[in-house]
């Protein structure tokens, strides 16, 4: 019988980790659930696509822009500027719907362009803002003379 329970001991061992790594999924499954649904109620629902964003945005403009009473146009014109705008702005979501529901994905890399351009110019404006504060001559600045005196300003020659 030593032999038997020799022979069935790995397989045993076996079992014991697969069950020991499922109940490790599970319980890491479980703290991403909690976790998600923590952050969920936190911060409110994760943003869409960029897609769906355009899409939300289109319809709080549109929404917002319907809603405007224009004192200015006074109470004659006010109902048929109303009607006007409206038309407008129904025309514009009836010609940014379909091109967003066709390409979603192009949203997707204007947006992930649009955050490259933006850490492009953040870096261009840190660098400037560092050669601004640290003074040219560190960064070997290799401009003509200023001129004499010790003050910000460049000699300019009136003749």
């Amino acid at each position: 019988m030593s032999e038997e329970s020799r022979a069935s001991g790995p397989y045993e061992e076996e079992r014991a980790r697969a069950a020991d790594a499922d109940a490790w999924a599970t319980a890491c499954a479980e703290d991403l659930a909690a976790e998600k649904t923590r952050r969920r109620t936190e911060y409110g629902p994760p943003p869409g696509s960029a897609a769906e964003e355009l899409k939300k945005l289109v319809d709080t403009v549109a929404d917002k822009l319907s809603g405007l009473q224009s004192p200015l146009l006074g109470a004659i014109a006010g109902p048929a500027a109303q009607q006007a705008v409206r038309q407008v702005v129904q025309q514009a979501k009836a010609a940014v719907e379909p091109v967003v529901e066709r390409n979603p994905e192009v949203f997707e890399h204007l947006a992930a362009a649009g955050t490259e351009l933006l850490a492009a110019y953040r870096s261009a404006v840190q660098a400037q803002e560092h050669r601004w504060t640290t003074g040219a001559a560190d960064l070997g600045d290799d401009r003509p003379d200023r001129g004499e005196g010790t003050g910000p300003g460049e000699r300019i020659d009136l003749d």
